[in-house]
């Protein structure tokens, strides 16, 4: 199916997801702010979280329209991917009446990112399909075709259920469309790392845990605000894996490329692939601890398994 640029939806579902493929500069705009435009004109509300040199390229080409636009650096609202869809899409979906089409460009892989921040974000590229399944939400993707990886422009095609190639305004049907088979490849194993300092936990070592973790991460540099995050990152964990993981599990904490990281391991299997990535529920006590994590730490990584789930997280020595 080729189509004009702009929303399609079927009679199934009315979630929109397209990829768009950009070579330089002016072919990002031209997807990007006519996509805007778009919005704005026919009422809808527009989010743009790209970038910050992106985000600036838009609204400088977007000028007085850039105020009728959430505008936010995926840089650092983006920094742990596993925090976008509770803290930028659904954020800002979901602060709108419920059936009003909203509209979000959102740029969650650009050149620049590690290999380790990698798998995180192609499984949030799969799973926004599932967090918006039904929803009036159209999510514009741009993929610099130039300067990432051929691996990660494949990656795309896998994650979007439609796709605009570079130079084109025509929206194509991805034949390559498979979210579910990504989410499952890119669950990959997290090895333990020999030198961190472990701590085996039962339900009546739960304090004593968060006592080690954070003895650990202030001894490695966290202090301040980003050493109460990991102190709360382990409480969540670990209670966690003692109510769901079997009751018991094991703490490691290290140092790795300026950031202190931390890490539980337990006989448990996390079933759902967007726990953690769900705003809370109104009213609902419980449940919250792994969307907690997500929302303060820089990169959470899962691995879940036969044999267990890995949870691991990362927190800088220094936050800019």
């Amino acid at each position: 199916m080729t189509t004009s640029a702009g929303p399609v939806t079927t009679a199934h579902d009315p979630f929109v997801h397209p990829a768009l493929f950009y070579r330089d500069e002016q072919e990002y705009l031209d997807g990007t702010v006519s996509f805007v435009r778009e919005g704005l004109a026919a009422g809808e509300p527009v989010a743009v979280a790209v970038p910050g040199e992106r985000l600036r390229l838009i609204g400088d080409a977007l000028g007085g329209d850039a105020a009728h636009v959430r505008l936010l650096d995926m840089r650092e609202a983006g920094r742990n991917p596993g925090r976008i869809i509770p803290g930028v899409l659904r954020a800002f979906a979901d602060s709108h009446p419920a059936g009003q089409r909203v509209r979000i460009i959102g740029e969650p892989i650009w050149a620049g990112r590690t290999e380790t921040e990698y798998p995180a974000c192609v499984q949030h590229e799969a799973l926004i399909n599932a967090a918006f399944r039904g929803r009036a939400v159209t999510i514009l993707c741009p993929y610099d075709a130039v300067r990432l990886p051929g691996p990660v422009l494949d990656d795309a095609y896998a994650t979007h259920p439609t796709v605009i190639p570079a130079g084109s305004r025509a929206v194509r049907d991805s034949a390559a469309y498979a979210p579910d088979a990504v989410v499952s490849r890119y669950n990959e194993p997290l090895p333990p790392v020999a030198d961190a300092m472990t701590f085996p936990f039962v339900a009546e070592s739960l304090t004593a845990a968060r006592h080690a973790a954070t003895d650990e991460g202030r001894r490695l540099g966290l202090t301040g605000i980003t050493l109460e995050d990991l102190a709360l990152a382990t409480a969540e964990l670990t209670t966690n894996s003692v109510l769901h993981g079997g009751g018991s599990g094991v703490l490691r904490i290290w140092a790795e490329d300026g950031h202190v990281l931390c890490e539980v391991r337990d006989g448990g299997r996390l079933t759902d692939p967007l726990a953690g990535r769900r705003p809370a529920a109104g009213g609902r006590r419980g449940g919250r601890g792994l969307l907690l994590v997500n929302l303060i730490a820089d990169l959470v990584r899962v691995h879940t398994g036969d044999d267990g789930t890995t949870i691991r997280c990362w927190f800088p020595r220094r936050r800019p």
